[in-house]
């Protein structure tokens, strides 16, 4: 675990979660060749029947039966989302050196946009009257909007005017050295990982997307349905995991409570 993010640390080798998504891809790829009389008889990924029985016709209200994992099949931890408190966002951007990169981390946390799809905006996608950007979404492919914040937006004009506006079909994230080429997903990510090494930390850019959903999931002036629209999820169930508080939100309430004279019980 980092001691500063509580956050654990890369182990060698693979997750279980990668491990498990990699073989329902396999397992995928010799279902579909099989369905056309190709390729080997026997799925070689184990297909788990339990499981396919006890998901199979399944009504929201039901309670959801409890099946064995399937062969090879690791166990998937269930990891609650961690969002950057607000000290620690406050160093983190501070270790933000040039225009652009303050740009890039205030779009991040105001929006809550995915890393990969932020970093394609084109200069026509951004509006700058409704205080939005236009992106492609994850799953319909389709061209959606998301907010951003005044301070995000007043960080892009400075870093536009610091860079200059962008050809055509170029997105507005740049390299800084050389001749100017759109920012890939591997660059912004050594962004993070530079300002982690300066301040002990080992946050992600997907972290950026938990904190701006914890940050409007616990705005009383925010509905759940509002925020699950803000951040295009499928089920309102997602969006419910950034309401949980956990311990580390609690450390200033927690001293606060301790500090105060213990109040006799009848």
């Amino acid at each position: 675990m980092n001691p500063k993010t509580g956050k654990p640390t890369l182990r060698a080798g693979y997750a279980p979660a990668t491990i498990a998504h990699n073989l329902s891809a396999v397992h995928g790829f010799y279902a579909f060749h099989l369905h056309f009389g190709r390729g080997p008889v026997v799925n070689p990924v184990p297909e788990n029947r339990a499981r396919r029985a006890a998901l199979a016709h399944l009504s929201p209200i039901e309670a959801r039966a409890v099946y064995r994992r399937g062969r090879l099949r690791p166990k998937v931890p269930v990891r609650q989302p961690r969002a950057l408190p607000d000290h620690q966002w406050d160093e983190l951007f501070t270790q933000m050196k040039c225009a652009r990169d303050r740009a890039l981390l205030s779009c991040y946390v105001s929006s809550g946009a995915r890393a990969s799809k932020l970093l394609g905006v084109e200069l026509g996608d951004v509006d700058w009257t409704k205080g939005q950007l236009w992106v492609i979404s994850k799953g319909s492919r389709a061209r959606q909007p998301v907010p951003v914040s005044p301070e995000a937006l007043a960080h892009l004009a400075a870093y536009l005017e610091e860079a200059g506006l962008p050809p055509d079909v170029m997105p507005i994230w740049r390299t800084r050295r050389g001749q100017p080429r759109p920012l890939t997903y591997w660059a912004a990510r050594r962004i993070i990982q530079r300002a982690d090494q300066a301040i002990g930390a080992n946050w992600t850019l997907h972290d950026l997307r938990h904190t701006a959903a914890t940050r409007l999931a616990r705005d009383p002036e925010l509905t759940l349905v509002e925020v699950q629209t803000i951040l295009r999820h499928a089920h309102i169930s997602t969006t419910a995991l950034y309401t949980v508080v956990g311990l580390d939100d609690l450390v200033d309430k927690l001293a606060e409570h301790y500090a105060r004279p213990v109040q006799p019980t009848t």
